[in-house]
């Protein structure tokens, strides 16, 4: 997308925090799809690209395992760039990209926020803790938010205020040491107090060091882990399926320090990469942490949670019942493009789990104190094929494997299939892979996607999954069926205008009242979207949603957005202002909006309303950067908003965001 790139030009004259602009975000945000913003967290997707964004790499210096960090890059991608430095030597300009023939223009555009190039740096082997204290970028963050409002957890019920507030600091020395810490706290949680005494009811903390002698890279406090596809453990990306199509399929690196707010897929403890020869490495990890869990009468874990939210006595109740031990190894061989891995994950809780079983999709539900998942993922490459997959296997023998090809017939059209099998009683709690359900399990589908450059400045992505469930799920009493496809379209205008098309159909399936047979349940979903940026420093951004949703009844629904962003040296001005009108929650609708650094903003709606946004952002005195956020969301059809203790007993939101960088 052109706009990208001239924005970038734009921004980059700023001195200060110029990597920090949402043009790479609204390149990520192309890809995602909307009903997966809401069954899928990418909170933490979003907080790592962030990172990626304000500590670019030296595109000379940087080495396959980096490279992978970056989730918009195929394996293909990755392949030529890493032969072509070591083939030419340094790239010295962005214009020298074009000379990669599997980068396509959007891949080069969204590539040079998160790279520079720099002269490559004689490595120094031996660290000092005086010249990282010295001789490092550091920063620190911090964010408040504001409600003028009161739910009514506020007025009785919630044990904290009602502000949500959060601190990071980072330190980095030269990529190859860094040491964070996060302070977290969601509204209605207690500061200081009950439980929380030592202030923040969470802390993400850790220190990473590469490059030392054999060791290639050492974590140490909270990190995350991705093994092969997704099938044992993935602390990875996951975008969606239209991701999917753009990345063909290519899983990412396999540590990395955890520094966000969530609370959810970390682990807490010391992995390490070790280099043992040429072509051979080993990964190993060890983590002990606590986990939040509902138990039953005998003390004994019923249900995992995932909410991190401690905000009354009875959530406080839940936090940290139970403990979890995860013991990993991998081992890994390369030769060129073609790679395999051997994969182990065991798992211990303190106290065996026992998740009721009286209704019929629990059966398979994990159950006692010990698990252990064992996994192969290989793959292969050249110039215009791309195979990976992994093939894992749980302590009841059952399976579960991922395997997808992807083919590039030229620049302009590329191919990838995927298929995958999931039995229904293969278990594995740190999980994460492609598909149609919330869970590595009781799956059997196949992907198709095409990528396709029809002429210069379009292009066309469309893809179809279909997915069969052998067992029963939630609300599905019978085997069912589900299929998804979308079509997308872009066209960039005279390095000006971006125009983007975009038409899904899914279709899924439920039971009936008596559960006697399934119903399809069916949503169109459509959007329209036309992107300016004039040469005065005004973005123009104009977005029509709409739905059609049938299941028993049909509800339809719409959304009108405009937004304008003003960027004039070191003041950035950006406002937003949407209508929406559904019939009900069914035909909800999805609102992005720029958010803070490191928060990811997505807005969920329905009924009749508007919501309307002003964010300012100035960079002050080369070190400080400063954003406020004022978001209003005003309801026509109501004199309440949510319900239980989130109930606002309002027609109307108003919440006020502030946020202070400063870089030293």
């Amino acid at each position: 997308m052109r706009v990208i790139l001239l924005s970038f030009i734009l921004f980059a004259s700023s001195p200060v925090f110029s990597q920090y602009e949402e043009h790479w975000e609204d390149a990520v945000l192309k890809w995602l799809d909307a009903e997966e913003l809401e069954s899928r967290s990418i909170e933490d997707s979003y907080d790592i690209l962030s990172a990626l964004a304000a500590h670019p790499l030296n595109i000379n210096q940087v080495t396959r395992e980096e490279l992978e960090q970056l989730p918009f890059l195929t394996d293909l991608q990755v392949e030529e760039i890493m032969a072509y430095i070591n083939r030419y030597g340094m790239i010295r300009s962005a214009g020298e990209l074009q000379m990669l023939t599997t980068l396509d223009a959007e891949r080069r555009r969204l590539l040079r926020f998160f790279i520079y190039f720099g002269e490559p740096e004689r490595p120094n082997r031996t660290l000092r803790i005086d010249s990282i204290l010295q001789h490092s970028h550091k920063q620190l963050l911090v964010t408040g938010n504001i409600p003028f409002y009161n739910r009514k957890g506020d007025i009785n019920g919630y044990l904290g205020p009602k502000y949500r507030h959060s601190f990071r600091f980072v330190l980095n020395h030269h990529e190859r040491v860094k040491i964070g810490i996060t302070g977290a706290q969601d509204a209605g949680e207690p500061y200081f107090s009950n439980r929380n005494r030592w202030g923040y009811d969470h802390y993400s903390y850790f220190l990473q060091i590469k490059s030392l002698g054999a060791i290639e890279q050492l974590n140490l406090g909270m990190y995350r882990v991705q093994l092969g596809m997704g099938l044992v453990m993935n602390g990875g990306f996951y975008l969606g399926k239209l991701a999917t199509l753009q990345t063909m399929g290519r899983s990412s690196a396999m540590l990395r320090p955890h520094s966000s707010r969530s609370s959810q897929d970390y682990l807490q403890g010391i992995a390490t990469t070790l280099r043992l020869h040429q072509r051979w490495e080993l990964t190993t990890f060890a983590s002990f942490r606590y986990l939040d869990a509902t138990l039953n009468n005998d003390g004994t874990p019923r249900t995992l949670l995932t909410s991190s939210y401690h905000r009354t006595p009875t959530e406080m109740s839940k936090k940290n019942n139970i403990s979890e031990t995860d013991i990993g190894v991998a081992l890994g061989y390369r030769k060129g493009t073609l790679f395999a891995h051997a994969n182990m994950l065991y798992t211990r809780f303190n106290q065996p789990l026992r998740p009721l079983k009286n209704t019929l999709y629990r059966r398979y539900a994990a159950e006692g104190n010990n698990f252990l998942n064992i996994s192969i993922d290989y793959g292969y490459s050249n110039s215009h094929l791309s195979f990976s997959g992994e093939t894992a296997i749980n302590r009841e023998r059952a399976i579960a494997t991922i395997n997808r090809l992807s083919y590039r017939f030229s620049s302009k059209l590329n191919v990838l299939l995927l298929h995958r099998y999931y039995d229904k009683k293969y278990t594995a709690h740190h999980a994460q892979s492609f598909s149609e359900g919330t869970a590595v399990q009781n799956e059997h589908g196949v992907y198709a996607g095409v990528s396709w450059q029809p002429t210069y400045g379009m292009t066309v992505n469309w893809y179809a999954d279909y997915a069969h469930f052998p067992f029963a799920r939630y609300q599905v009493s019978l085997p069912s069926d589900a299929f998804d496809t979308m079509i997308q379209a872009s066209l960039a205008i005279n390095n000006i205008w971006n125009i983007e098309g975009r038409y899904r159909l899914h279709i899924r399936q439920k039971d009936n009242e008596e559960k006697t047979f399934l119903l399809n349940q069916i949503e169109h979903r459509s959007r329209l979207r036309i992107v300016g940026h004039l040469p005065c420093g005004l973005t123009m951004q104009s977005q029509l949603d709409g739905i059609i949703t049938s299941f028993k009844e049909k509800h339809t629904g719409w959304m009108l957005s405009q937004q304008l962003t003003y960027q004039w040296h070191w003041l950035q001005l950006m406002g937003n202002f949407s209508y929406f009108h559904t019939d009900n929650y069914d035909s909800r609708l999805y609102l992005y909006e720029s958010p803070l650094l490191y928060e990811y903003s997505s807005l969920m709606l329905y009924g009749k309303g508007i919501r309307y946004a002003l964010r300012f952002r100035a960079d002050i005195m080369r070190r400080f950067m400063l954003t406020a956020k004022l978001g209003i969301t005003n309801y026509f059809d109501r004199s309440s908003i949510s319900s239980g203790m989130q109930e606002v007993f309002a027609s109307s939101m108003t919440d006020l965001s502030v946020q202070l960088v400063y870089k030293f």
